[in-house]
């Protein structure tokens, strides 16, 4: 008879197949896991709001039998809505109004149909505008590897719950890194689809002008893999599709890679950290190694300025847009004083910019957008020709909790953006991109490597990072704090 404390460290795929081979039930796979959240979570402050009595009904009932049928997770406390239960996209004044969601997003539906069992929603940064999530509704979410250190944002609390053995996967979304930086930080797995791979219906057909995606942190690639090819799928009238697969993501998993043409970056916007050049360089042996031609480089505008004032004037218009819905929501204003400062000041510069200038701002992204393209666009089209870019995920390890607020209002934004120089750029491009654990600083801390692939390529990128955790394991590394 299993012993179901020993499923802690199984990714989801292996708890899935105790539940088909009949040597765990959904029942004991969720009880084990609430009993991890329940130990576990007053160290880390992942989990905000549980629903355990009703996971545990769901289990002992009639699940879909989806692939993943009985197997627990965590939603992110920001999209993915449930009908008829809250989500509070990190603020106090939804928190404290209690306000239910109407209708299931699509990405919900798509996890239940898979037979997942959700546990409860995970700590988010309000409106998941900053790349730490240390709310002022919530306590801060404490890294694994270090709780003096923070777990990464938007995403993290799924990021922190995951690391720490509570659960398998979490969902997680991007809008500018908000599944990989957590991925780095905890030393997970972040892979973020292609604009449009993961439908946003039925209430939104795009957000953040379309940089934003839904999506999943996990332990190993193959969850990765295998989650997203059950969340991808557009609905009827979404504004635009990706591209095709040529096969299911899964089976990319253990498939050569080929003969890729990487690039590795060589131009930096600053600093670099040690840790974050070491892991980037470790990765270009490794795919040397792998059979990959490694060449030193970067796309011609990576770091153009007009790239972050278009994407700082599109976020403000959403946030703008977005609290506007929710004063209808709530049937009253939304007062400054009731968000955090700089949604604040997002919300005050969308309502003073005119239509002309949001579409300008476009406009420019979109001119810029082409530009970045020609990197991984054949010779024979006029392109570099590369298959994928390899960069840092973020500036440096994982920063104690409270840096980016501690230099005052002035510099705040300026910490936050000089961590963050890599990863906005492919939410804006749509291209998808992972982060993989492949270092760690003397002190213990995860340091991830980004990697991109063309748009619409997933498939290059899974095959890569099977290849990468084959060559580098990382499964048997556990955190200080952990189940």
């Amino acid at each position: 008879m299993l012993d179901v404390t020993q499923t802690t460290w199984m990714d989801a795929t292996a708890q899935a197949e105790l539940v088909r081979s009949g040597e765990a039930s959904p029942a004991e796979l969720v009880d084990a896991a609430i009993e991890r959240i329940e130990r576990v979570n007053p160290q880390l402050d992942a989990v905000i709001r549980d629903r355990f009595d009703d996971a545990r009904k769901e289990a002992g009932g009639e699940l879909p039998d989806g692939p993943f049928r009985g197997v627990p997770m965590l939603l992110k406390d920001l999209g993915c809505h449930v009908a008829g239960e809250a989500t509070n996209y990190g603020t106090s004044f939804l928190r404290d109004a209690d306000v239910r969601w109407p209708t299931d997003s699509y990405v919900a539906q798509q996890f239940r149909a898979a037979g997942f069992v959700f546990l409860g929603r995970t700590n988010v940064p309000e409106f998941g505008t900053t790349i730490t999530t240390e709310p002022a509704a919530h306590r801060p979410t404490r890294n694994p590897w270090n709780p003096g250190h923070s777990a990464g944002g938007s995403s993290g609390g799924s990021a922190a719950a995951v690391a720490a053995g509570m659960v398998p996967v979490a969902h997680a979304s991007d809008g500018g890194g908000s599944i990989r930086i957590p991925a780095s930080e905890c030393a997970l797995v972040g892979l973020k689809p292609t604009r449009a791979r993961v439908s946003h219906g039925p209430e939104v057909g795009e957000s953040w002008a379309g940089a934003t995606t839904d999506g999943v942190v996990t332990r190993t690639v193959r969850d990765a893999a295998a989650v997203l090819d059950l969340i991808s799928g557009a609905m009827p009238g979404d504004p635009y599709v990706a591209p095709p697969l040529p096969r299911a993501l899964a089976d990319e998993v253990g498939a050569p890679v080929g003969r890729l043409r990487v690039g590795i970056l060589d131009t930096e916007p600053g600093e670099p950290s040690p840790d974050c050049r070491a892991a980037v360089d470790r990765a270009g042996r490794l795919l040397e190694q792998l059979g990959c031609a490694v060449e030193p480089t970067t796309p011609d505008v990576m770091f153009d300025e007009r790239f972050m004032r278009g994407f700082g004037a599109t976020i403000a218009a959403d946030i703008a847009l977005a609290l506007a819905a929710h004063e209808r929501l709530l049937g009253r204003p939304v007062r400054d004083e009731e968000l955090e400062r700089r949604n604040a000041t997002y919300r005050a510069m969308g309502r003073q910019m005119s239509s002309a200038d949001y579409l300008a701002a476009r406009a420019e992204l979109a001119t810029w957008a082409r530009q970045m393209a020609a990197f991984w666009t054949p010779t024979e089209q006029g392109g570099r020709g590369f298959d994928l870019l390899v960069t840092p995920t973020v500036g440096a390890p994982p920063p104690e909790l409270g840096w980016f607020a501690a230099a005052g209002p002035e510099q705040e934004g300026r910490r936050v953006g000089a961590f963050m120089p890599y990863t906005a750029q492919f939410n804006v491009t749509g291209q998808p991109a992972v982060s993989l654990p492949l270092h760690w600083t003397a002190d213990g801390l995860p340091v991830g490597v980004q990697i991109v692939a063309a748009f619409g390529r997933e498939d290059v990128l899974v095959r890569v990072a099977a290849a990468l955790e084959d060559a580098a394991p990382w499964a048997d590394r556990r955190p200080p704090v952990s189940a």
